[in-house]
């Protein structure tokens, strides 16, 4: 996965146990697609500074995740839900049986929106 998608999710699961700064400036960096001299701009400090708020708050992320594991977590449960209704897609056009096929699709939309 790609290091800022993997940021950005991070960043939604543990933001909030982040500096108010290193919240913001993560969210403006990974998701709002500002640039480092942006940030430093729009905050009246250098943009060494707005790199070391950010260094910081990435390393804090990737710590909680270490210890909680809640994105891992989160992966494994929506790899595993696809892999469900890729079975349940099979099972769906191997039945004849109409009532079979309909409890089948209202399985499939509530898998769905857990992921």
């Amino acid at each position: 996965m790609d290091k800022n998608v993997k940021i950005s999710i991070l960043c939604d699961l543990y933001g909030k146990l982040l500096t108010e700064k290193q919240f913001e400036f993560l969210n403006d960096y990974y998701n709002n697609d500002l640039s480092l001299s942006e940030i430093a701009e729009n905050n009246n400090i250098t943009r060494q500074a707005v790199r070391d708020i950010i260094k910081k708050g990435e390393k804090k992320l990737f710590e909680y995740e270490e210890k909680l594991l809640f994105m891992k977590r989160m992966l494994n449960q929506e790899k595993k839900i696809e892999q469900v209704l890729s079975e349940l897609t099979k099972i769906q056009k191997d039945s004849s049986d109409k009532k079979v096929a309909n409890i089948l699709e209202s399985i499939k939309k509530e898998l769905n929106c857990l992921v």
